[in-house]
């Protein structure tokens, strides 16, 4: 039974790892407004479009021993980072829902940690976060919004007034704080991606979600001030580091505060 369970893991994490691939594809060309299924992969020097044995993910990285076959040009180490951390993330999730009993609620939550690696990576290289992206996390939640209305087993205790209020509770303060500050505070796309994903968290992770990106934002933005100079930073990642714990652990986080501060039992 125990081989069954790796074999299962290891599965989900090459899986996982293809699926990275396809999501450095789509950090690198949805800012440009490239098509992310249209062209091939090419060198970024040299233009040589990569073989398809070069396309292996993780693996063929270290064969070529990160250069480009053709020109040998170094290929950034991220390339292989966001494959690794999404096989190893989409496994993790697995575990924590078990693979055999819940697999709808983890191909759920695997595809919004997919989303959120395009919102870090690509606001953290361009300040900018994707529209169609973010639709896709509110689609998400709109998904497992209707799976529990209309299944016989519910995936989780979320309601419809929760994901409704949850899509308010953040979004609109952080949309005031961009009005008034016109932009410099955080930009529009930090404020859909909240609504987004309260639509997918509901109203009590999604408050948590904010609180756990606020305050690594907060360290990461005193730290880069410090070290250059300026304040000007993307809050995406933080935004999106907060959602993706919040995902798993925000509702008991939420209600271990309640009980510490007394609000409840």
């Amino acid at each position: 039974m125990l081989g069954y369970y790796i074999l299962l893991y290891f599965m989900v994490f090459c899986f996982g790892i293809v699926i990275g691939s396809f999501l450095n594809v789509c950090i690198y060309r949805l800012p440009k407004e490239e098509s992310i299924v249209k062209s091939s992969s090419h060198c970024m020097t040299c233009g040589t479009k990569i073989r398809k044995r070069d396309l292996i993910p993780i693996v063929s990285w270290c064969i070529l021993r990160g250069k480009c076959h053709s020109c040998g040009a170094k290929i950034s180490p991220r390339y292989t980072v966001v494959e690794a951390l999404t096989g190893v993330l989409f496994v993790l999730v697995f575990c924590y829902y078990d693979i055999m009993y819940h697999p709808i609620e983890a191909i759920l939550t695997c595809l919004l940690y997919a989303a959120l690696i395009v919102v870090f990576f690509m606001d953290w290289d361009t300040q900018l976060i994707s529209t169609p992206v973010v639709i896709f996390i509110a689609l998400l939640g709109v998904v497992e919004l209707l799976i529990n209305e209309f299944a016989e087993y519910p995936l989780n205790s979320i309601t419809l007034k929760s994901r409704i209020i949850g899509f308010f509770v953040i979004s609109v303060p952080f949309l005031l704080i961009e009005l008034f500050s016109k932009g410099r505070a955080m930009g529009r796309g930090d404020v859909y991606l909240m609504a987004a994903a309260g639509l997918f968290l509901g109203t009590k992770a999604v408050i948590v979600a904010a609180f756990i990106g606020m305050i690594t934002g907060s360290v990461v933005g005193m730290i880069l001030k410090h070290k250059t100079g300026s304040s000007k930073f993307a809050f995406g990642p933080f935004l999106s580091i907060g959602i993706a714990v919040s995902a798993l652990f925000g509702n008991y986080l939420g209600d271990l505060y309640l009980r510490f501060s007394g609000f409840i039992q």
